[in-house]
């Protein structure tokens, strides 16, 4: 337990990051499924309104901040060193100190279920109640008296902490630690995914860290910054959080479409079609993706020259993408396809992806955006994208990347029923919200009447969302089974082309024995220019030195939530306590012996 929790080592991190991100995930499903037994039929009145605007706040929440970035923060820990050829990241105790964060974070925000009595509450919980975006004024003290909000706008901010650690982190280890002979357009598809999100997540991260400490000080210190009748606007609220949150759609996708860039060819046994097109496509949509946040407001007013740049970005954002669509459709056109599990998952990501994209292009156009922003077209297109692409990605990364991992293969049939079930429940689920919305039913509602004639059509997108349910459990049950059926993977059991397949499965804890020359984008593959790179020697020639483990930043990181509690408890000395902590910790840390 000891080594687990000082443990500097990027797999390890990884390892971490995936458990604990995956049973985030499971809470932030069981939410969404109260949300649907809610909504299963007209009147419900399994929870009351209150509840379910907690459920909904905290769904979204907890599936975008402590679910899906940090699943894919996982693959970033555990696979982007082995794949340029690195023994670890860059700042490794900086990397056990962001996930610390991140768990304590998320710790934090979850607490909100069960402290209502410490808070003189006459319910167990007072979970954030705003909706996951926070609108202004819904947040200010005078519409939300309780502790609801500030543990949201605390818990956001411990949050972003731990992701710009990580980002900096990731961007100096792809930029300064690739293995000879790696150059930048030599680096794997995924990595270089991995290195455009961390730019996101570094430019991205300050702007809602803004729009936190503005929401702060209106909360705790009586400001004005969002208050109209102080003279501001609720609108600077929705510029901040959405100039942050379109990117942050890419920081969620893009490690997906390093996913599936990685997984096509593997699987279809040719190189990436347009490796180079594929790259550039992706750096990109990072850079337009700062162009389009304003499609989320054509329902404000900003008049029609606002409105007609920002619906031009957002249809050629459209442009990149599609590109890299006809790259995997290329990809595999021709192949010697195998039907793994992960390629299921893979082509299941690029069918859903393009209706989830392709329902985003009609939010481009004002006009009909007019019509479908506040109902459930919108909730069916976010779905798309982050369930259908997301988590799909992600899915297809497990399945990819468990050998290594783990050193076990999974079981592909029980493997392909997880598919299945997850592509037959989520367009049961999610499809029929399209036509939920276009028929007039808002969101963020938690009943409606008989007489609106979605009935039949939320039975069936409840019955859809239980499907997901059923099929995680598979996945579940297949994971449970590696500890009793095990299937030793060996280094390579895919025929991979790139780094990490050169090394025994799970690696060593130097990962390679001697670092690789590399000569080609295709390492491990034989090519016109290029036989296949010979694996490293079993064991080191030399002693090889791997950073020691340290308790110090997980102390650092206890600082930031113990902050948290005193605007939280209106405590003063809790606020020198957590200072005190955070100091010690970072003094001890800047001061620890290199050799321990």
């Amino acid at each position: 337990m000891k080594r687990w929790i000082t443990t500097t080592d990027h797999k390890r991190i990884g390892l971490l990051y995936f458990w604990t991100a995956f049973c985030f995930f499971l809470v932030g499903g069981l939410e969404a499924l109260l949300i649907r037994l809610q909504l299963a039929q007209p009147n419900g009145h399994l929870v009351s309104a209150e509840t379910y605007n907690q459920l909904f706040t905290m769904h979204g929440t907890t599936m975008v901040f402590l679910a899906l970035m940090p699943l894919s923060a996982s693959f970033f820990n555990y696979i982007v060193p082995l794949q340029i050829g690195a023994r670890d990241v860059a700042f490794p105790r900086l990397n056990a100190f962001s996930y610390w964060v991140f768990l304590l974070g998320g710790l934090l925000l979850n607490a909100s279920w069960l402290v209502g009595p410490l808070f003189h509450a006459p319910h167990w919980n007072v979970a954030p109640n705003g909706g996951w975006f926070g609108y202004a004024n819904l947040t200010e003290r005078q519409f939300s008296p309780g502790p609801n909000i500030d543990f949201w706008l605390l818990g956001l901010q411990i949050l972003g902490i731990s992701s710009l650690a990580a980002g900096f982190n990731f961007i100096v280890t792809i930029l300064n630690m690739r293995a000879p002979g790696m150059k930048m357009l030599r680096v794997p598809a995924f990595s270089w995914m991995t290195l455009v999100t961390q730019f996101l997540v570094i430019t991205a991260f300050p702007v809602i860290t803004v729009g936190l400490v503005f929401l702060m000080f209106d909360r705790f210190f009586g400001t004005h910054f969002y208050v109209a009748t102080a003279g501001a606007t609720p609108l600077l609220w929705q510029h901040l959080f959405w100039l942050f949150g379109h990117p942050e759609v890419y920081i969620l996708i893009l490690p997906a479409m390093g996913i599936v860039s990685e997984v096509l060819p593997t699987f279809a046994r040719k190189p990436l079609f347009g490796y180079t097109v594929v790259v550039f496509s992706g750096v990109l949509i990072g850079f337009m993706g700062w162009g389009v946040w304003s499609h989320h407001m054509f329902a404000v007013g900003l008049g029609p020259i606002a409105d007609s740049v920002f619906a031009g970005t957002t249809m050629l954002i459209a442009v990149p993408t599609g590109v890299k669509i006809f790259n995997w459709i290329a990809t595999l056109w021709g192949g010697d396809i195998r039907g793994s599990t992960a390629l299921h998952f893979a082509v299941g990501f690029i069918a859903m992806f393009i209706i989830g994209g392709l329902s985003g292009v009609t939010h481009a156009s004002p006009p009909a955006d007019l019509q479908q922003t506040d109902t459930y077209y919108v909730v069916a297109h976010i779905h798309y994208v982050l369930f259908g692409g997301t988590v799909l990605g992600l899915f297809a990364g497990i399945y990819y990347w468990w050998p290594k991992m783990t050193g076990r293969l999974l079981s592909e049939p029980l493997g392909k029923w997880h598919f299945w079930l997850t592509f037959l429940g989520m367009n049961l689920a999610f499809f029929p919200m399209h036509l939920i919305g276009l028929l007039g039913m808002p969101r963020r509602i938690y009943t409606y009447t008989p007489e609106l004639g979605v009935s039949a059509l939320n039975l069936v997108s409840t019955v859809g969302a239980f499907l997901i349910a059923v099929a995680i459990l598979v996945f579940l049950v297949n994971v449970l089974r590696t500890r009793t059926h095990v299937r030793p993977a060996p280094n390579d059991p895919w025929g991979g082309a790139t780094l990490e397949w050169s090394i025994p499965s799970p690696p060593p804890v130097y990962n390679f024995s001697v670092i690789p020359t590399v000569a080609s984008r295709l390492p491990r593959w034989k090519t016109e220019r290029h036989e296949p790179m010979r694996d490293p020697p079993a064991v080191p020639p030399a002693p090889i030195h791997v950073p020691p483990g340290s308790w110090w930043p997980l102390i650092a990181a206890l600082g930031l939530p113990v902050l948290a509690l005193a605007p939280l408890t209106h405590t003063l000395w809790l606020a020198f306590l957590g200072a005190a902590i955070l100091l010690v910790g970072i003094y001890r840390w800047a001061f620890e012996p290199f050799e321990v």
